[in-house]
């Protein structure tokens, strides 16, 4: 697992990456959004070079028919993620590692939705505050480096805590300022 330094490229390459999932949906993309979410979402964030997308639906099983359609624009469904996340349908592209692009198909009212982008705006209005999730992440890059689970769970209480400030609720372990 490599954490980089930010890319001014990563904006660039959603833009492209979003009008290619836009085309794939056809009509139903009047009724979708489309957000950069994760690291590569923050101007000057370090992160795992993968350009993570979210996809929201009016409802999750609107994407059904349209998967064939994101086939064709290189994003292959991966279908041995539904048991660990069944409230988002997960695609990477491309098929084989290493990957760039991961995309979150979800619906547009589920918790994924609201904590992904809370995360990420959160993250962008404070500096500081992203500043320690590179070091973190760093550290645990390091620290998990075979292990990208293990790496996943431990940046969980720091997430935790950013959205629980975010939401204005006490929280057990406040992100230090």
């Amino acid at each position: 697992m490599k954490i980089v330094p930010y890319s001014p490229t990563w904006p660039q390459r959603f833009q492209a990456e979003r009008q290619s999932i836009l085309s794939a949906l056809g009509p139903l993309a009047d009724s979708c959004a489309i957000e950069h979410i994760g690291s590569t979402a923050v101007p000057g964030l370090a992160a795992k070079p993968i350009i993570d997308i979210m996809l929201g639906l009016p409802a999750l099983n609107d994407i059904a028919p349209y998967i064939p359609a994101l086939k064709s624009a290189g994003f292959h469904l991966q279908p041995q993620m539904a048991a660990a996340m069944p409230d988002r349908h997960y695609f990477a592209k491309p098929a084989a590692h290493p990957r760039e692009v991961h995309l979150h198909a979800v619906a547009l009212d589920s918790a994924f939705w609201s904590d992904k982008l809370a995360f990420r705006d959160a993250l962008r209005a404070d500096e500081p505050l992203a500043g320690q999730y590179a070091d973190l992440k760093r550290q645990l890059a390091y620290d998990h480096s075979g292990d990208r689970a293990a790496y996943t769970d431990a940046k969980s209480g720091f997430i935790a805590s950013v959205l629980a400030m975010a939401a204005g609720k006490p929280h057990g372990k406040p992100a230090a300022r």
